[in-house]
């Protein structure tokens, strides 16, 4: 509900509430207050109700007034959480499409994935590479895709010499390969998680722990 709306919506609701508030004063003070005998000026008994009427509606108005603006406040503060949220994803994203990647990146860590996961869940491969894009962005490791999986000491394959034949033979999954276009595009089941294993502690996809 936009704000013009909202004071519309807002001025609707006072009338039809001094209204309802009017008519219940008069109503019940018409009820408790003696009918004028006829030493009783009609005009000071009409002043008398009105009054008293003018009261209650003025104090019903007010608090419900209060209770409005309360909820009409925390509506405008959804509002700007929502806001918040959405500049923070579109910064996300921005960062992630910020990642120089070269079909050649994708082949590459579709190969890793399906040495390091072929076996396991399609979001545990999704997990794998979401390992390796969040280190391509943090300042503790290399920045790009390659030079991250091929750090020494890092991922066994690498060192081993598999990843380097399923490479060149193609021979990941047409899974693996989805899981990378996945994880290059920002899909990320981890979070900001840089290290996975077979053991150990951590968030559990499958048969590794995300850490």
């Amino acid at each position: 509900m936009k704000h013009d709306q909202m004071r519309r919506f807002l001025r609707r609701l006072y009338a039809g509430i001094a209204a309802a508030v009017l008519m219940t004063g008069f109503t019940s003070i018409a009820a408790e207050v003696d009918m004028p005998e006829t030493n009783v000026k009609t005009e000071s008994f009409r002043r008398d109700l009105s009054g008293s009427a003018g009261s209650i509606c003025g104090k019903v108005l007010g608090e419900t007034k209060e209770t409005i603006e309360a909820a009409h406040e925390a509506y405008l503060a959804q509002i700007e959480e929502r806001k918040a949220e959405e500049e923070a994803k579109r910064l996300a994203e921005a960062q992630m499409a910020s990642v120089p990647v070269s079909s050649a990146d994708e082949e590459l860590l579709a190969a890793l994935i399906f040495c390091e996961a072929g076996n396991q869940p399609y979001e545990g491969q999704v997990a794998v590479g979401a390992v390796v894009m969040n280190r391509v962005r943090s300042a503790s490791y290399p920045n790009t895709v390659r030079e991250v999986i091929y750090q020494s000491g890092q991922f066994t394959p690498a060192m081993t010499g598999w990843l380097d034949s399923v490479l060149a033979s193609g021979g990941y999954t047409d899974s693996a390969r989805q899981a990378a276009q996945d994880a290059l595009a920002g899909g990320n089941p981890v979070g900001e998680c840089l290290y996975f294993s077979t053991g150990g502690y951590g968030m559990q996809i499958g048969d590794h722990y995300f850490h």
